[in-house]
């Protein structure tokens, strides 16, 4: 048990030391390429900060621990918006001026009802999977037509100063993200085996450990981004952070997932996991795009009311192991 235990500790610190260098070599390629600052943070730093739950999730399903995969998927998304986004909101309240991202809320809701929808039968088939992966491309597309016409948008500007402090020469650019690309496969091993080898010695469920461990280790990625954004007062930034992840985990990670190997779902992650992570977009939805003509903001008194909330949902997942 110690040995799995510390190869989960070594595989989730090579995990986010490995996808922060592809993150930083895969932006700067992007940008040696001629891409768009937007662009660039929409499509290339949301992939790489989703990379750990993409990786960790397709390893889980190819070796049979479907729990795994899914609850790191859900887990990431709910982390992301209950524990980063309440975070971040009591250190600095978010105030969002991003166009883009209000369009993208609603559009990370529709995505949260499909995958939903597609639970009801308690089973992800590859036909599911190729729904969910054929949304995400067209997902892509919009980004890139949005990315190409939204230049003046706020969130534009905050990712040229990010993409811009990650400058690099194109050969250490590739570098970097090649490394990081191979540290990235093999810490997901090396978890994926630790993870397992603890749920099966405390007989309890691979979902339970990749809905708390596994979910909050690959979510601190999009953790320390949104926090180095808002120490920059780069509020659009720190929020697009955490709805770009959400949109990848929720199509391509789950995709890539069920793709390799159809999952069979618990009844519970529908009625408890989907429902708070349902629940939680779309208070983030509520709080990003405002009502009555007032800008949308998530206040210190919003952020605290989600740490409360993520802190008595991992409570009680904790309390079922316990049993």
């Amino acid at each position: 048990m110690l040995l799995a235990l510390a190869a989960v500790i070594a595989g989730l610190a090579l995990l986010v030391w490995s996808a922060d260098r592809f993150v930083d070599g895969a932006s700067a390629t992007a940008t040696h390429a001629g891409m768009p600052p937007l662009l660039i943070g929409m499509l290339i730093i949301g992939f790489g900060t989703s990379a750990p739950e993409m990786v960790v999730s397709a390893l889980a399903a190819g070796q049979g621990n479907p729990g795994l995969a899914l609850g790191n998927a859900y887990g990431s998304n709910i982390t992301n918006i209950a524990l980063i986004i309440g975070l971040v909101a009591i250190i600095s309240p978010i105030k969002v001026h991003s166009q883009v991202l209000r369009k993208e809320l609603p559009i990370l809701l529709g995505v949260t009802l499909l995958a939903g929808y597609q639970l009801l039968d308690g089973n992800l088939s590859r036909n599911d999977a190729w729904v969910l992966l054929g949304a995400f491309f067209l997902l892509m597309g919009w980004s890139i037509v949005e990315g190409m016409r939204s230049k003046d948008d706020a969130l534009s500007g905050e990712y040229a100063e990010e993409v811009a402090s990650h400058a690099m020469p194109l050969n250490k650019a590739l570098f970097w993200l090649i490394l990081g690309l191979v540290l990235l496969i093999a810490s997901s091993r090396l978890l994926v085996w630790g993870a397992v080898y603890i749920a099966e010695g405390l007989g309890v469920s691979d979902l339970i450990i990749g809905l708390t461990i596994v979910a909050i280790g690959t979510s601190l990625p999009e953790l320390a981004s949104s926090l180095a954004a808002i120490r920059r007062n780069e509020h659009d930034l720190a929020l697009g952070n955490v709805i770009g992840s959400g949109l990848f985990n929720t199509l391509a990670v789950v995709g890539i997932a069920a793709g390799i190997a159809p999952l069979a779902v618990e009844p519970v992650v529908l009625y408890r996991d989907w429902v708070v992570m349902f629940v939680l977009t779309l208070v983030l939805l509520v709080m990003g795009i405002g009502r009555m003509g007032k800008q949308g903001t998530i206040s210190r008194f919003n952020g605290v009311l989600l740490l409360a909330t993520y802190a008595g949902y991992t409570a009680y997942l904790v309390s079922t192991m316990l049993i």
